[in-house]
């Protein structure tokens, strides 16, 4: 038997459909929530997720506002777009396209959002809560690939889950919400000896390391529940994850699609997180 496929598309289009009708029911209350997006720069990558991001929020009547900069624009004067737009009240979630251009402090940039308008869950405060499991805005992949697991009535409490990555953006917060969730969390990364063996003992694997086809199924427990979070362009233009999808669904339980798997639900819990900050507001 292949694996089940816990589909990132089809499960965004449901969570949308929802989520219609809350922005429905708040402008009837007098909210419109607004998200605001910073692009730097010229990155096609990143251009390409804003114009997604933009489409998401027309869709289910979110209010957007795209702020484009050059990428010669001073970390000064980023700041203080930002802070305009923290005084903004029809703004409620506020997010810098990342990555930015090298003379200008990721760090520096994330913290000047107030955590109330930081809807991509990257400000220390919200990290903060998270950790402690209290109520906050999520990362929003991690936030996504939970909201995945719970789709298809997989426990989580008492499995043994492996991370590999250790990003601030995916690896790391992801591990945080799965021990959030009663799971037992080990990291690797790269520089763990003998990963395979590691990775052999897991029940539910996520793969955040952005390496095209890195994972193959003699990493894969049977039975397991594999999340690929990678999105990577093979020299024939073909979209892959980071897991030999072909192998990998020969051996797991569940596994998610590249494309159509974790990066739809990542726009999905943004239009969440941004919901939520205009009921907050309102």
């Amino acid at each position: 038997m292949t694996a089940e496929v816990i589909s990132g598309k089809e499960l965004a289009a449901q969570k949308r459909e929802e989520m219609k009708q809350e922005v429905i029911k708040l402008k009837q209350e007098g909210t419109t929530p607004g998200l605001a997006v910073i692009l730097i720069g010229n990155n096609p990558a990143s251009r390409s997720y804003v114009k997604a991001k933009q489409k998401a929020c027309e869709d289910i009547g979110v209010h957007s506002v795209l702020i484009e900069m050059e990428d010669t624009i001073s970390e000064q004067q980023l700041v203080k777009e930002i802070y305009a737009l923290n005084e903004d009240d029809s703004i409620h979630g506020i997010l810098v396209q990342l990555p930015l251009p090298n003379h200008i402090q990721e760090q520096a940039v994330i913290e000047a959002i107030v955590p109330e308008k930081d809807v991509d869950g990257f400000h220390p405060i919200n990290i903060g809560k998270m950790m402690i499991g209290e109520e906050t805005f999520l990362p929003c992949t991690p936030f996504g690939i939970v909201e995945m697991i719970k789709s298809k009535g997989i426990k989580m409490a008492g499995k043994h889950v492996v991370v590999i990555g250790r990003s601030n953006i995916v690896g790391k917060p992801v591990g945080q919400l799965l021990l959030n969730e009663h799971a037992t969390v080990t990291y690797c990364h790269s520089r763990t000896n003998d990963m395979k063996s590691i990775t052999q003992q897991a029940d539910i694997l996520v793969v955040a390391v952005g390496k095209a086809n890195f994972i193959g199924a003699e990493y894969i427990k049977k039975d397991a529940v594999v999340i690929d979070v990678g999105v990577n362009r093979l020299d024939t233009g073909k979209l892959c994850g980071d897991v030999k999808y072909e192998e990998a669904k020969e051996v797991a339980s569940f596994i998610t699609p590249v494309p159509g798997g974790v990066g739809p639900m990542t726009i999905t819990m943004l239009l969440h997180n941004t919901i939520e900050a205009a009921k907050r507001h309102a």
